[in-house]
């Protein structure tokens, strides 16, 4: 094959040099997607298609964007990591790189996979389109070997790929369309039989009756998918864990009736997912993607019954389109468990209040507000909101006569038994702590920096569109409170809790995450509003959808944005700063401990860092489960955190004399001032470099001698410095 690298080379370098001229230095980089023009063209196209285009061109842009989105990185990722070819902007000399080189493989080509597949599916759709896009698609491979990233045999066999899997996924769709669709969807199907020409339907004199049980089907198909496609990205490592992640991960490995800040169930939750898949990011994070599929199963089949299989379909998709709630979905903190049992609680609900309502339907409303508890002591505002909707809807406070809603919270109360005997036993630390934490200890001075702040945060997190629409739907519900008994149900069971952290943000800083058992329902109650609305949603619904739908996109992966746009943001800046780097981090720590001194231990500044450096250090995470730490916590005089009640987390008690290596991370800081400049500050965004800083005082006490050993900048395979850490010496503990 000596003589074919040869060729591949010579017209590699009359490519990329002799064909040098200064408009195809322009041209080549925009084909390769440098620059905005791809950016604009994706934001036109996608509206334009959705809102003007026949259901021929909407199928046709579908199966594009799925036959993308499964080939780059099953056919195309798998490819180049088992070739492993290095570009020839590494590999050869002279080489003009018009982009810059990344270390990725170079065989085959994505880029022109991906184009090759669109091309194609354009043509099995409009054989016209060839004229158009085989001729952009060969533009944009050659642009890449013209701007010194890939060689002229990478972008063959990349076309080549891209055209041949992408008519294999059309005719597998088309299959499994037949397969499926004439048993579990016979109507759409009698409408839609072939995918690649929908104008050959049933004709428009033949009428087919509508059948909402398909939609609901349909959206069992979208959770197993949503379901499978999240435990996917979890296994890929794109992120790694927060720092709560990991500081509960470490509670797993110290299982009580409570803890310091939070109930158990996080932390069983936690062991059970590292039980089945061992201590790894998707064993933490199993049981997240597991308990929003089984809500979205749960709410689906609440709107069905209750508004429409349509709706509920529709309501699915939102669900999809709402940041807070997509990020509930991966990460695995005591939101995920809480929302459910916040949600089965409101479907038990309505049943029991309706006049057949049946005891046992009582029983699960007090088991799941329970189990709710256990996992965030917020649930207990759904006893107010209970309290509200029967002293506001007198035809429900009937029930009040019965043994329903009292043996109800009688199950509550004993769900509560292992927070309360805990606190017993430890002073009650549960109850100032989260005191602390609402800021009741805090004198009151009216503000309104915390109210924008939440206020725009909100705005951002439920999708703009759907926070004005849940709003809207919230002030119907009261004005029809007698007419529509589940819109006034809804609104019970989410207004107390949104308005109610609206106006507390006037005294104190309010988290968006606090308010994520209001959002189901206020989603429940938006999509019934607007089932009944005479005004044309269609449009805002699909505009919402989009937004939300792409946030998602690039919230699940921030590195498509810099691919967009041809240039990444710094990792300081990127918007998943908290979760990406901590690997590294870890690793640097624990290659600094073993120069520094072998015997050392190691001393985090915060315990989410003592559980990320636990976690991701392999001696460490032998060390965490052995219950012999290796990281652990500075030390405090008063509770801070759950490390103050494990024994084994005194580094004074077990390590006299030894040396340690503390860690100090460098977070950054934004350059704004005010109550955004606060908010961006707690979001760690647009922020600059920070300095190094002195020792702890505690630190400098405890020791005999201290020594600074500089600061370290983790960066990540593209270059990009996502976390810095500064390093100091402890020598002999007093």
């Amino acid at each position: 094959m000596h003589w074919v690298q040869s060729l591949d080379i010579a017209l590699f370098h009359f490519i990329n040099g002799a064909l040098g001229n200064p408009f195809f230095d322009w041209l080549m980089p925009v084909l390769s997607g440098r620059g905005v023009p791809w950016l604009i063209a994706v934001v036109i196209a996608i509206p334009a298609i959705l809102f003007f285009g026949s259901a021929r061109l909407k199928l046709c842009a579908l199966l594009m964007l799925l036959v993308v989105a499964l080939g780059d990185p099953l056919v195309v990722g798998t490819i180049k990591n088992a070739v492993a070819r290095p570009r020839p902007c590494l590999a050869l000399p002279d080489v003009v790189d018009r982009l810059g080189c990344t270390t990725s493989g170079s065989l085959p080509s994505a880029h022109a996979a991906n184009w090759f597949a669109m091309a194609m599916v354009a043509f099995l759709f409009y054989r016209r389109s060839a004229w158009f896009m085989l001729p952009l698609a060969a533009g944009v491979a050659l642009s890449r070997v013209y701007c010194g990233v890939h060689y002229p045999s990478d972008i063959c066999l990349g076309a080549i790929l891209g055209a041949g899997y992408a008519v294999a996924f059309v005719l597998l769709v088309q299959s499994i369309w037949n397969f499926i669709g004439r048993r579990a969807f016979p109507h759409w199907h009698g409408r839609l039989p072939s995918l690649l020409h929908p104008e050959s339907a049933v004709p428009s004199e033949v009428r087919i009756p509508k059948s909402e049980v398909e939609w609901v089907r349909l959206g069992y198909a979208v959770i197993f998918l949503a379901l499978a496609g999240r435990w996917f990205y979890l296994a890929s490592g794109i992120i790694g864990l927060s720092e709560d992640e990991a500081y509960q991960w470490l509670w797993s490995k110290h299982l009580a009736l409570s803890y310091y800040s939070k109930p158990p169930g996080i932390a069983l939750l936690q062991w059970a997912g590292t039980s089945l898949w061992g201590d790894t990011n998707f064993g933490v994070r199993f049981f997240s993607p597991l308990l929003a599929a089984v809500m979205s199963l749960l709410v689906l089949r609440f709107m069905a019954r209750e508004v429409g299989g349509r709706a509920a379909f529709c309501l699915l998709l939102i669900t999809f389109a709402t940041p807070l709630l997509v990020v509930g979905s991966i990460l695995m903190t005591i939101d995920p468990p809480l929302v459910l049992c916040w949600m089965w609680a409101v479907v038990a609900g309505w049943r029991a209040v309706q006049a057949d309502g049946k005891t046992r339907d009582w029983l699960v409303v007090g088991l799941a507000m329970g189990l709710g508890f256990l996992c965030k002591y917020t649930a207990m505002l759904q006893l107010v909101c209970w309290a509200i909707f029967f002293a506001l809807n007198k035809p429900a406070r009937c029930h009040l006569r019965k043994s329903g809603p009292w043996l109800a919270l009688l199950v509550f109360g004993i769900c509560t038994l292992p927070v309360v005997i805990w606190n017993s036993q430890h002073g009650w630390i549960t109850v100032s702590h989260v005191a602390g934490d609402a800021g009741l200890h805090s004198q009151w001075k009216p503000t309104l920096n915390y109210f924008f702040e939440f206020t725009g945060a909100e705005f951002g997190l439920l999708n703009p569109i759907f926070f004005i629409a849940a709003l809207w739907a919230t002030v119907a519900a009261w004005r029809h409170r007698q007419e529509k008994p589940l819109w006034f149900f809804l609104c019970c069971m989410s207004a107390p809790v949104f308005l109610g952290h609206w106006l507390y943000s006037l005294h104190s800083r309010v988290q968006p995450n606090w308010i994520a058992v209001a959002v189901p329902p206020m989603l429940c109650l938006m999509v019934a509003f607007w089932n009944e609305s005479r005004r044309r949603v269609k449009p805002w619904l699909a505009a919402a959808l989009l937004l939300g739908v792409v946030a998602s996109v690039f919230m699940h992966s921030t590195d498509l944005l810099g691919r967009l746009a041809a240039h990444k943001l710094p990792g300081d800046k990127d918007l998943s700063h908290r979760v990406r780097g901590w690997r590294e981090t870890a690793l640097a720590v624990e290659s600094e401990r073993a120069q520094f001194d072998t015997n050392a231990f190691i001393i985090a500044d915060h315990y989410g860092a003592t559980g990320l450096f636990s976690f991701y250090s392999p001696p460490a995470r032998a060390a965490a489960q052995a219950r012999a730490p290796l990281v652990y916590c500075i030390d405090s005089d008063a509770p801070m955190n759950q490390f103050y009640f494990w024994d084994d987390y005194n580094y004074r008690a077990h390590r006299l004399g030894g040396n340690a290596l503390f860690v100090l991370r460098l977070d950054p800081y934004p350059l704004e001032k005010g109550w955004l400049g606060k908010w961006l500050r707690h979001q760690q965004i647009f922020a600059q470099v920070p300095p190094p800083k002195p020792v702890p005082e505690r630190i400098a006490a405890e020791f005999e001698t201290v020594t600074n050993l500089g600061v370290r900048e983790i960066s990540l395979p593209d270059g990009r410095v996502f976390q810095r850490v500064q390093l100091f010496g402890c020598y002999h503990l007093k």
